[in-house]
């Protein structure tokens, strides 16, 4: 996978996209699969009100897929 000017496109870049239509998409790079450079991969558009946890609160994604749902409270 390589950007338009040859350089090598990994998932979690920082990206901009500047389509034919609209305006600039700036964001993350994910989902992006090796060996393809045509629609390839989606942006995760960040904007300057985005959350800034501690990571010492945050879990990977896959780290939570199996986990048991929290309880649901039970009010009287």
């Amino acid at each position: 996978m390589h950007y338009k000017n040859g350089r090598e496109a990994k998932n979690g870049d920082k990206v901009v996209w500047i389509p034919s239509h609209g305006g600039p998409v700036a964001g993350i790079l994910y989902d992006a699969v090796a060996g393809n450079d045509y629609c390839n991969g989606r942006i995760a558009v960040t904007h300057s009100t985005d959350s800034c946890p501690n990571l010492k609160e945050v879990l990977r994604a896959d780290d939570v897929v199996g986990l048991p749902p929290p309880a649901a409270e039970v009010t009287a």
